[in-house]
């Protein structure tokens, strides 16, 4: 009785884990589901990286990527050599680190007041109205913040009315005011959008530890402190890296349609700047190469991001 007992152990041992293959075959259904999402990125994310060769050539649509001439690094050494390639570096930066930081703690804010408020219906309306905004096309947003931030605006009214200012504030005009207010605007019309995802990891924390909090004499914002804020560290950590990895795209519409000749300094971004020399100036060569550029800086930073946060003991996207 024993020899066949061990010959099933060793025959069960023997057998090798499931491949790849043999996993996809078992679940053919999910992987037809995903056949055109995966059409689609091939299509039109990686199947336009060949014309990144036109980077490295001064290219004519006449001659085609065939027939122009191949240049080398010129077309990088033109870009670093531009003082407004350089000033739309500067200020995708900034506008994308000041959205990302505002963007993130009103997120985070809004998401904890939502989440301690008692009231559904309440709740839902405060849900609805700030999510509103996100459905908003760019033009009618960009329309509304010239009217709000004119000379004769609500805010310089406000201002004034309560004594802050004496002279009305052009924020429109002022080029040292236009990051913020980027940023102000990108607030307001995404921070209900942003806060789906936070409420989300706060319904998933377990109800018995805010209870046992309670009991053990916790107050809310202690609550809030050692349970809510420790239960979304890991969703934090995971949009943190992704956003991090598109630090190099404040933006293409708010700031196109706001920019003004007073603030082309402050406004003008790696986008605008592509489609300027690409589009009305016609030199497809630096404007691949001033896209490719952003492209490759984008994914160092996410790569950077994911490997500091691995090293960290957070929850890593790879």
């Amino acid at each position: 009785m024993s020899r066949p007992a061990a010959n099933t152990i060793n025959a069960g041992a023997g057998h090798p884990k499931k491949g790849f293959f043999q996993t996809l075959c078992k679940q053919w259904q999910l992987v037809i589901m995903a056949v055109p999402m995966l059409l689609y990125v091939l299509l039109f994310n990686y199947g336009p990286m060949w014309g990144w060769i036109t980077a490295f050539q001064d290219y004519t649509p006449k001659k085609g990527i065939t027939g122009s001439k191949f240049v080398g690094w010129d077309n990088f050494k033109w870009l670093f050599g531009r003082r407004d390639f350089l000033e739309s570096i500067r200020n995708t930066l900034a506008m994308s680190v000041i959205n990302l930081v505002l963007g993130t703690v009103t997120s985070i804010l809004l998401a904890i007041l939502l989440n301690e408020v008692r009231k559904t219906m309440f709740k839902r309306t405060v849900q609805t109205v700030t999510y509103l905004p996100h459905f908003l096309s760019m033009v009618i947003v960009v329309g509304m913040a010239q009217n709000i931030f004119a000379s004769n605006g609500p805010i310089n009214q406000l201002l004034q009315g309560i004594g802050l200012i004496k002279q009305p504030i052009f924020f429109l005009g002022e080029e040292k005011l236009f990051w913020w207010l980027v940023g102000v605007i990108n607030v307001w019309k995404e921070v209900g959008w942003n806060t789906i995802i936070y409420i989300s990891a706060m319904t998933a924390i377990d109800p018995s530890l805010y209870e046992a909090a309670e009991i053990d004499g916790a107050g809310r914002f202690a609550r809030i402190r050692y349970i809510t804020l420790p239960g979304i560290r890991s969703t934090f950590v995971i949009l943190l890296i992704m956003n991090i990895g598109h630090l190099m795209e404040a933006g293409f519409e708010l700031q196109y349609l706001l920019q003004s000749s007073l603030t082309t300094d402050y406004a003008q971004t790696i986008d605008i700047f592509v489609l300027k020399y690409g589009i009305s100036k016609q030199q497809y060569g630096v404007a691949t190469a001033a896209g490719m550029f952003k492209s490759v800086v984008a994914i160092i930073l996410l790569f950077a991001a994911n490997t500091i946060a691995k090293k960290l003991d957070e929850n890593t996207l790879i």
